[in-house]
């Protein structure tokens, strides 16, 4: 029988497996990742099982150095959504340490820029 929405086996399989990996989440509900957050596994050690696959390719890439979310994605070919959901997951059980990069109280003011530069042509 068709697919009444005229997806193939296969499209169909692209849209249903992150809806799987993530039990239906679209985000993860206590930790927020940016495209540039950075991941890194927490330690050499095996991983715990019971991790989806996913999950534990996650902690495969992070090991020897840190990586964007953004990147994780590329590299899995799955939605950056999934891969933040994943994330948070791994976050929660201790599995990785994240740096998410600076908000928007830790950047310097319009005015103290404007003070720097006229420092500078002074000089």
């Amino acid at each position: 029988m068709p697919d009444p929405h005229g997806l193939d086996g296969e499209e169909t399989g692209r849209y249903l497996r992150p809806y799987a990996i993530t039990g239906g989440r679209t985000r993860h509900s206590q930790h927020a990742f940016t495209l540039i957050t950075l991941v890194v596994a927490r330690s050499a050690r095996d991983t715990p099982s019971g991790l989806e696959p996913e999950a534990d390719r996650i902690l495969e890439l992070c090991r020897d150095r840190a990586m964007a979310v953004a990147e994780i994605a590329a590299l899995l070919d799955l939605p950056v959504s999934v891969v933040k959901v994943l994330c948070g997951d791994l976050l929660d059980a201790s599995l990785i340490l994240v740096q998410s990069p600076p908000g928007q109280d830790s950047r310097p003011s319009v005015e103290l820029i404007e003070r720097v530069m006229d420092g500078i042509r002074q000089l």
